[in-house]
């Protein structure tokens, strides 16, 4: 199960996210995006679970929790199909 997670402190680590996620089952993976020029985080990112029912849980369970003063936002990852297009600037 691919989880989004939103909202993150910029100083949250991909080991931060493993030990929160670790608690309700298996993380496969954490990532946690950057910009590609700064090198820095970009306030959100994705756990992969090896369990659904596990995963779900986190969902249900992490959702607007806090981690380090801010509400964080947790749900399924949408495909990359169902997302709506960015307008990109072109230089």
């Amino acid at each position: 199960m691919n989880i989004y997670v939103g909202n993150l402190p910029y100083e949250t680590t991909e080991d931060d996210l493993r030990q929160m996620f670790g608690e309700f089952g298996t993380v496969s993976s954490a990532n946690i995006i950057t910009d590609r020029v700064s090198g820095n985080s970009k306030g959100f990112g994705f756990v992969e679970m090896d369990d659904d029912e596990a995963g779900q849980k986190a969902v249900d369970e992490l959702n607007g929790s806090d981690l380090k003063g801010r509400n964080i936002k947790v749900n399924l990852a949408r495909p990359k199909s169902d997302r709506p297009k960015q307008n990109r600037r072109s230089w």
